[in-house]
């Protein structure tokens, strides 16, 4: 298996291989062009569909997006990323159906050792994100290595992610804690109804 291929499972590989340098700087090239194009260019689209996995009309990514492999991004339906969204994808991130990453988030699956002496020998500890189905994801949200945030959970803006978050919750903060359930009063369209619109 090459360093490549192992890269794009979500094995550990070697960052200097030539291969993976390679095929990193077309991914950086791709976004580059993705980025410079005008919005309403069907190019940015067949980018897209190049770049990562899952690519179906429904998925939504806004200018100023960046990533490390792009195939290491994993789209189940639906999705929208605002703009300026970084996803360094030195591990697997899966985006669960229509979920919503707002402006300025960063989903980081690559971890350095602590240790510097590692750290200058190239060590990584690359772990996967998983974001669920329905999830809502503030402006400016950093998510780290190994993160998995359950179904229809909301993280508010500015919160950095640095364990699990489970379904069906409003979580904050930084470090990023559960603030409450979501409760059915909390849908929009029975705010509504009960306000006769």
């Amino acid at each position: 298996m090459t360093e490549l291929e192992k890269a794009l499972s979500g094995r550990p590989y070697d960052s200097r291989d030539r291969e993976i340098v390679q095929f990193q700087a077309q991914v950086k090239a791709a976004c580059h062009a993705f980025n410079h194009l005008p919005p309403d260019d069907p190019k940015r689209s067949e980018i897209v569909a190049g770049l990562v996995s899952g690519y179906n009309p429904y998925v939504f990514i806004e200018s100023d997006f960046r990533c490390v492999f792009g195939k290491n991004i994993h789209f189940k339906g639906m999705a929208i990323l605002n703009f300026n969204c970084t996803l360094l994808d030195s591990n697997l991130i899966t985006i669960g159906d229509r979920t919503l990453i707002g402006p300025g988030c960063h989903l980081i699956c690559t971890n350095h050792s602590i240790d510097a002496e590692e750290r200058l020998r190239g060590m990584f500890d690359n772990r996967p994100i998983a974001i669920g189905d329905r999830v809502w994801i503030g402006a400016n949200v950093t998510i780290l290595p190994g993160v998995t945030i359950g179904d229809e959970a909301v993280i508010g803006a500015g919160s950095v992610v640095t364990k699990d978050i489970p379904a069906g919750v409003v979580a904050v903060g930084n470090p990023c804690r559960v603030l409450r359930k979501i409760a059915p009063q909390d849908s929009l369209s029975l705010q509504q109804n009960a306000a006769g619109v």
